[in-house]
């Protein structure tokens, strides 16, 4: 076998491993594998205070403890309409990458984060609003961990939605085949949605 035959040999093996390799990380994204881990652990937490607070609501005489105010439905009730409707805006966003419409995306995300910002507003009316406060009693400090926690993520959401927002501001970084930013943004939002129809009916309605 000449040389120069070896080398062509090697050229092609070479190739082929390069094509290999390419192949098995395409189609080997842990990415979304580690969000979905990150969640689970945040829906531990949550499983936690919850655990705490139907703890607190079982072994005490009387829930909530007698003179607390009773609270408000109305604003609570809005701001879980906002951001369960929210869900499908942001998902209105998925659907218009995959289709290559950046215009699309930048609208739902951008409406998406408007909605994020008047729950969080609602929220912090309704802390200025409300008649009893941290340390008035144990349900007042639930209260406050629950809600405060969740809109801690409720930000960190607008955080994550704002920086899709900024980076599909550069041509080409989303597109049908690059959206991964997109989704994950969104699985998240959904995660803090759910998150919030479970808080909304133990605090407020059972």
């Amino acid at each position: 076998m000449t040389g120069s035959t070896l080398d062509s040999t090697k050229t092609v093996l070479n190739h082929h491993h390069t094509e290999v390799v390419a192949h098995h990380a395409e189609h080997h994204d842990y990415r979304l594998f580690g969000i979905t881990i990150f969640l689970i652990a945040e829906a531990m937490i949550f499983l936690g205070l919850f655990t705490a607070y139907l703890t607190f609501r079982s072994v005490a005489p009387s829930w909530p403890p007698e003179g607390t105010p009773r609270l408000e439905l109305l604003l609570p009730g809005l701001n879980t309409i906002i951001l369960i409707s929210s869900s499908f805006v942001i998902h209105n966003a998925d659907t218009a990458i995959k289709k290559n419409d950046v215009k699309g995306l930048q609208k739902w995300f951008a409406l998406t984060a408007a909605m994020g910002a008047i729950f969080l507003a609602g929220q912090l009316y309704e802390y200025f609003h409300l008649e009893f406060g941290l340390k008035t009693n144990l349900f007042a400090s639930t209260f406050y961990v629950l809600t405060g926690f969740h809109g801690l993520h409720v930000a960190f959401g607008l955080v994550l939605i704002l920086a899709v927002l900024w980076r599909s501001l550069r041509q080409g970084h989303y597109s049908n085949e690059k959206h991964f930013g997109v989704e994950a943004a969104e699985i998240y939002w959904h995660f803090v949605d759910v998150v919030w129809i479970f808080l909304f009916l133990l605090l407020y309605i059972l």
